[in-house]
C-alpha cells in the first residue's frame, strides 16, 4: 500500500470534520433561535417534527432536516432579468468565504499523540507530535487571513444585489458594501490591540498569552472590547444592524431574487459570521479554552503536553463560552429595535472608530513604555498586569463620556411642547 503524507491525512480529516461540525451545528443553531424568538415573544416554536414517515417529534429535532429537504427539493427558479452568472456565483462566493475562514480558528488547544493511533501505520507514518485543533496549524499570519479572507463575503453581498437587476436587492447590496466595510476598521483596531499586547498574529498563541498571565484581555483592553463587539454585531448582519435585508424597506435585500439552495447557501453564510464572530470574541478577549486552575497544560498554562481529560476539557471549555456568546447574539437580535441606516453609519464613523484609534494608541504606548512608566511609579513587577487592567478601564470611562458629551442621543423620547408644534382645537377652544 502507498504510504501517505500524514499532514495530508490530518488536514483532510480536519476539514472533513470542521465542515461537517459547521453546517450540522449551523441547522441546529437555527432550531435554537426559533425556540429563543418564540420563548421572548410568549408562544410556542417548533416542537411537531420528529423522526420522518413516524408519530416521534422528540421535542421538534427534526425541523432542522426537514427545512433541509425543503430547500434541496425546492424548485430552482431563475428570474429572466437576472445577470446569470453573477447571479449564480454570488451565493457561491458569500459561503466559500464564511467556511474558508475558519480554517485558522482554533477549536481546542492540542490532541495527544496518541490521537490518531487508530489509522494503520502505512497511512500516517507515525506522528510523533501533538494534533493542534486548527485546520491551518502554524499559519504566522492568522489574523491577516480573517481579515482578507473575510472581505470576500462583501463581493456575495454585492454581487448578489447587482445581478438581481432589482431596485430593492440593489439598494441591499449597497447597504451591504458601505456597512461592512465601514465597520471593518473598528473591528480591526479592536484586535490590533489584543495584537500587540500577544505579540503575535496567531489567534492560538493569543490564547497561550492570556493563559500563561492569568488576565484575559477582556479585563485589560475592556475599551478594545467595546469596539470589536459593536463592530462584531455589525459584520454578522444581524438586529439591530440588518438595515443590508430589512423587510420593512427591502423586502429581503440582496438574495430578494434568491429562493432555493441559493437562498439557503445566504443564509447559511449568515450564521456562520455569527459563529465566526462568537469564536473571535471568546479567543481574543475571554481566554479561548483557558480557564483558572482546570485547564492547564502539564508543563505550564499554555503547555502542549496535555492528557486527554485536560485535552477534552479545553475544547469542551472552548465551545461553553463560544455558545453562550451565540445565545447573546440571539437575545439580542429578539429584543433590540433595529437601528436607522444613518444611525449605522454614524455609530461606525463618529464613535466606534475614534474609540478604536484610542485604545490602539493606548496600547502601543503602554506595551513600549508602561512597564518602564510602572517602574519609576515605584509600582512592583508583580503589578503590572494589574496596573494595565487600571488604566484600561480608565480609558474606557473617560472616552465614553467624552464621547457621550461630543455626540448627543439623536432622538429624545420626551414629550415635545414647543410652540411650533400645531395644536388642534377642542371644544373649549372653539367654543372661545
Amino acid at each position: 500500500m502507498t504510504v501517505l503524507i500524514p499532514d495530508t491525512i490530518e488536514a483532510l480529516i480536519k476539514i472533513g470534520l470542521l465542515i461537517g461540525c459547521l453546517m450540522g451545528g449551523t441547522s441546529y443553531l437555527v432550531l435554537l433561535e426559533r425556540w429563543i424568538a418564540a420563548w421572548i415573544q410568549d408562544r410556542r416554536g417548533p416542537c411537531r417534527v420528529g423522526i420522518p414517515l413516524t408519530k416521534i417529534r422528540i421535542f421538534g429535532l427534526g425541523q432542522p432536516i426537514a427545512d433541509g429537504v425543503k430547500f434541496i427539493f425546492k424548485e430552482e427558479f431563475t428570474p429572466g432579468h437576472v445577470d446569470k452568472f453573477l447571479y449564480f456565483l454570488a451565493p457561491v462566493v458569500i459561503l466559500v468565504a464564511a467556511l474558508s475562514i475558519f480554517a485558522v480558528v482554533p477549536f481546542g488547544s492540542v490532541l495527544p499523540q496518541d490521537a490518531l493511533a487508530f489509522l494503520p501505520e502505512s497511512w500516517i507514518g507515525g506522528i510523533d507530535a501533538p494534533i493542534r485543533l486548527v485546520a491551518a496549524p502554524g499559519l504566522d499570519v492568522g489574523v491577516v487571513y480573517l481579515f482578507a479572507v473575510g472581505g470576500i463575503a462583501v463581493y456575495g453581498a454585492v454581487l448578489g444585489g447587482w445581478s438581481s437587476n432589482n431596485k430593492y436587492s440593489f439598494f441591499g447590496g449597497l447597504r451591504a458594501g458601505a456597512q461592512l466595510i465601514s465597520y471593518e476598521l473598528p473591528l480591526g483596531l479592536g484586535i490590533l490591540g489584543v495584537v500587540l499586547v500577544s505579540g503575535s498574529l496567531r489567534l492560538d498563541t493569543i490564547i497561550s498569552h492570556q493563559a500563561q498571565s492569568g488576565a484575559w484581555n477582556v479585563w485589560l483592553q475592556p475599551l478594545g472590547f467595546l469596539v470589536f463587539f459593536v463592530a462584531a454585531f455589525a459584520e454578522s448582519g444581524r438586529l439591530p444592524f440588518d438595515l443590508v435585508e430589512a423587510e420593512q424597506e427591502l423586502v429581503a435585500g440582496y438574495h430578494t431574487e434568491y429562493s432555493g439552495i441559493k437562498l439557503m447557501m445566504f443564509m447559511v453564510a449568515e450564521f456562520l459570521h455569527m459563529i465566526l464572530a462568537a469564536f473571535l470574541m471568546v479567543i481574543l478577549f475571554f481566554g479561548g479554552w483557558h480557564l483558572w486552575g482546570l485547564t492547564d497544560g502539564v508543563n505550564s498554562p499554555a503547555g502542549d503536553l496535555v492528557t486527554w481529560p485536560v485535552a477534552i476539557f479545553r475544547i469542551l471549555v472552548l465551545l461553553a463560552k463560544v455558545m453562550a456568546v451565540i445565545l447573546f447574539f440571539m437575545i439580542a437580535r429578539w429584543s433590540w429595535p433595529r437601528f436607522r441606516f444613518d444611525q449605522v453609519m454614524a455609530l461606525a464613523w463618529k464613535v466606534m472608530l475614534p474609540l478604536g484609534l484610542v485604545n490602539l494608541v493606548v496600547m502601543a504606548v503602554w506595551t513600549e513604555y508602561g512597564e518602564q512608566l510602572a517602574a519609576r511609579a515605584g509600582v512592583p513587577e508583580s503589578l503590572n498586569t494589574l496596573s494595565m487592567a487600571v488604566v484600561g478601564w480608565t480609558v474606557l470611562a473617560v472616552s465614553w463620556l467624552i464621547v457621550t458629551l461630543a455626540i448627543p442621543a439623536h432622538c429624545d423620547n420626551r414629550p415635545r411642547r414647543e410652540a411650533s408644534i400645531p395644536s388642534y382645537p377642542t371644544e373649549e377652544t372653539a367654543a372661545r
